[in-house]
Order: C-alpha cells, then structure tokens, then sequence
C-alpha cells in the first residue's frame, strides 16, 4: 500500500453504494424474519453475504466501486460489502 487515501466518491457512486446497502440490509432482515424461509426458520441470522446490485444503476457504476474497494464481485452478476 503506498499509504495515501482513497479518492472520494463521486455523488452517483455514493448513491449506488448507499442504494447497495439498503437493498442488502433489506434481503437480510426479510431473510431473518422469516419471511423468505418459512415461519420454523426464525431466530437465525441471515446467509446472505451477495446481492444482484440494484439495476436503477449500470454495470459501470459497480465495477468503479469494485475498483475502489468498496464491493468485492463474487461471479454470476452478484457483489458483496467489502469488511461486511
């Protein structure tokens, strides 16, 4: 590492991280609660660790947040938060 920090975000890579997290921090608590996985299945915490990134954003948009360390991609169009 050469020790200088990351450059900022650009306003639409902000949104898309922002619209990343909330989409995930919702398939999680959707999968938590039961929902997804059936009523018996409550009280375990979710698996979910990749997400399909939110398609109001092109493909560009995640690969530059790849490229910036901010989403890890996992193969098959999925993407998961890097130390998440």
């Amino acid at each position: 590492m050469s020790g200088t920090p990351p450059a900022p975000l650009s306003p639409e890579l902000k949104g898309a991280l922002k619209a990343f997290k909330k989409k995930i921090k919702s398939m999680k608590l959707d999968s938590e609660s039961g929902k997804i996985a059936g009523p018996l299945s409550s009280g375990r915490s979710s698996s979910i660790v990749a997400i399909t990134p939110p398609s109001q954003f092109p493909p560009e948009t995640w690969e530059q947040l790849v490229k910036a360390g901010k989403l890890q991609y996992e193969g098959d169009g999925l993407y998961k938060l890097i130390g998440e």
